[in-house]
């Protein structure tokens, strides 16, 4: 590994101001940034950590919607009896996304920044229709998730900025599931993962991921399903219409046929799944 300077300031001005340098980058739980500068990936020449921050914490907004600070633990996002009473399909998503050991360690700020298209929540936070705060020099902004990543390990994130804050919309009547296939252990990196957020009604949200170099709308899939009694050959023209406007990617999970047919067969269980949720 390169050597490099950390530094570990105490305000988000200060954190903000030593990352505008060439070469810095934003230290949260580290889990894949470590891995990346072991592997010779990334040589930063200056870390700064953001553990001094104060952006842990998990609350509810006037608007009713999940608010959780950028350095807030995926185990405590896990573990939140708010997020189990009010957005259970957090929790459950969380309990396989990796080992407890990195959910101990790995932040929800981290893990967006990161933009592996193999992770668990970026398609679900997508699906639940969830924004981030960004912060940086020039002030702060918030875009849709959903907006957030861009490609391959590639966001929307500009120089030096940082994710301080994810908020999540009440689920209301909505009702929702993330299932994922994996090739070997249920904390695996999937081969895909597919999210549905729908009162299936008129408001149904479909996102693939892992599949895909990025989290990925259905819009096609979701126009089928709008406002129809859900049945097989329904879910099976959903299964068409998303195949046709989607660009399967094959990687060392699977080839690209074989994730086809995994989203032909994943799309009908996460829509079950989901009908069957409770509030």
């Amino acid at each position: 590994m390169a050597p490099f300077e950390l530094a570990e300031p105490g305000s988000l001005p200060d954190a903000l101001a030593l990352l505008d340098a060439e070469g810095a980058r934003a230290l949260s739980g580290g889990t894949a940034l470590m891995l990346m500068m072991k592997a010779g990936v990334l040589r930063p020449k200056r870390l700064v950590s953001l553990r001094k921050l104060g952006l842990e914490g998990i609350d509810t907004g006037p608007a009713g919607e999940l608010r959780i600070g950028g350095m807030t633990t995926l185990r405590a996002l896990e573990k939140s009896e708010l997020v189990k009473r009010h957005w259970p399909v957090l929790a459950r998503a969380l309990r396989t996304l990796s080992n407890v050991r990195v959910r101990n360690v790995a932040t929800v700020g981290g893990n967006l920044a990161h933009a592996d298209p193999h992770m668990d929540l970026p398609p679900l936070l997508c699906a639940l229709g969830a924004s981030v705060g960004l912060a940086s020099r020039e002030g702060v902004r918030n875009i849709p998730v959903e907006q957030l990543g861009t490609g391959y390990l590639e966001t929307s994130l500009r120089h030096a900025e940082l994710i301080t804050i994810l908020e999540v919309p009440p689920l209301g009547r909505r009702r929702a599931a993330y299932l994922k296939c994996t090739t070997r252990s249920a904390d695996d990196w999937p081969a895909l993962g597919v999210a549905v957020v729908s009162d299936f009604q008129q408001d149904v949200r479909i996102f693939v991921s892992a599949a895909t170099d990025k989290p990925t709308r259905l819009k096609g899939a979701e126009a089928v399903l709008k406002g129809k009694e859900i049945t097989p050959s329904l879910i099976r023209e959903a299964a068409d219409a998303a195949l046709a406007e989607v660009h399967i990617e094959s990687d060392m999970h699977g080839s690209a046929d074989y994730k086809k047919q995994l989203l032909r067969v994943y799309l009908g269980r996460a829509i079950h799944e989901a009908r069957s949720a409770v509030h």
